[in-house]
């Protein structure tokens, strides 16, 4: 289990880690996720002791480890670059931290073969890093870390170098690891598709902050803020502009210049009225008889990717995606009314706040 307890990382004047608070329990598989620059790769690199902390408490099981050496840890990490020594043999790769520790060789190749056993590399272990693929490599790196018995693993974008099916094929990979092992992982992406598919929790970050922690559907169904609305799920949501007046008790009548228009159920009537915008994610926009829709947009391309298509309807300034059925008979140029569900519709306010949640 590790606390990080307001922690703060400056470069000089700049403060690039804004007094984070983030736990990880014992066992889970945790991403932190976040635009380049938000600070995701420093906070690991500060949890492995390869950066300074100069605020707060780093806690590993309770013990503070902010002046532990990177070695004393028992951390392992595994980099987006591999890292692997070239002129070493994969099994040598694997167990060259037990080489240092000069652990007998017959136990080195004893536990080599057992970690080369868990990442399917038993048929590569005398072969040299250049004569294998990037996946395999990366299995490399990974059976280096894993040999350590951490307790804790740390993963840096480790996937970003292989091509998308390679990518999709290891995500599946870590996830059978982690379940194997039962070790604590805490991995680094930019990418929301790697955070969503393999977290148990994801920790999104944004300027140096946290903007929102919770299990993959729970950021997805219920976002706090714009930001992680629009960052977590892909399509991301469609954010519109929207006019709030008050239609009558318990009822809330929004308006927008592309020509929606649309009634949300407010029964308490908290939400304020002005300006705000609306959140709705592409898989809750469909297509409606002519005239009978929140509004009506010109199609302006189409993407069929076999079992959906996505459409992009509205203008160039504010363009909306809809998820639809693989076939169906859409065109660009066609005009399409278009029917919002009431229930699954955030809003925020100009500052991009909630303040209406889906709850459901």
């Amino acid at each position: 289990m590790i606390n990080l307890r307001n922690v703060r990382k400056f470069y000089g004047a700049l403060e690039v880690i804004k007094g984070v608070d983030i736990t990880v329990e014992d066992g889970e598989f945790a991403v932190f996720v976040g635009p380049s620059g938000c600070g995701k790769s420093t906070l690991l690199r500060m949890i492995a002791g390869l950066e300074g902390i100069d605020e707060g408490d780093l806690i590993l099981n309770g013990k503070r480890i902010n002046d532990v050496p990177p070695d004393k840890r028992g951390i392992a990490m595994v980099f987006q670059s591999y890292a692997l020594y070239p002129h070493m043999s994969v099994a040598e790769n694997i167990g060259f931290s037990l080489s240092l520790k000069k652990v007998p060789e017959a136990e080195i190749r004893r536990q080599v073969e057992g970690v080369a056993e868990i990442l399917q590399l038993t048929d590569y272990l005398d072969r040299r890093p250049a004569a294998l693929s990037g996946g395999q490599r990366q299995r490399v790196a990974i059976g280096r870390a894993i040999i350590k018995k951490p307790a804790l693993i740390l993963f840096d974008e480790p996937l970003s170098n292989l091509d998308s099916a390679l990518r999709v094929q290891m995500r599946a990979e870590l996830q059978r690891l982690h379940r194997e092992l039962k070790a604590t992982v805490v991995y680094v992406t930019h990418d929301q598709v790697e955070a969503m598919t393999m977290a148990d929790r994801i920790v999104v970050l944004n300027k140096g902050v946290v903007a929102q922690e919770g299990a993959p559907m729970s950021l997805y169904h219920q976002p706090d803020n714009e930001f992680v609305a629009t960052f977590i799920g892909s399509p991301k949501m469609n954010v519109i502009p929207v006019t709030a007046t008050r239609a009558s008790a318990g009822t809330l009548h929004l308006a927008s210049p592309i020509g929606l228009s649309l009634d949300l159920a407010d029964a308490s009537g908290a939400v304020p009225q002005g300006e705000a915008k609306l959140g709705i994610r592409p898989e809750h926009l469909k297509i409606a008889p002519e005239g009978q829709g929140n509004f009506t947009a010109e199609v302006v391309i189409v993407e069929r990717l076999g079992v959906e298509t996505y459409m992009t309807v509205g203008s160039q300034e504010q363009p909306i995606v809809v998820r639809a059925e693989g076939d169906i008979a859409v065109r660009p140029g066609d005009r399409v009314s278009l029917t919002a569900d009431p229930a699954a519709c955030h809003l925020f306010d100009s500052a991009g706040r909630v303040i209406r949640p889906v709850t459901a």
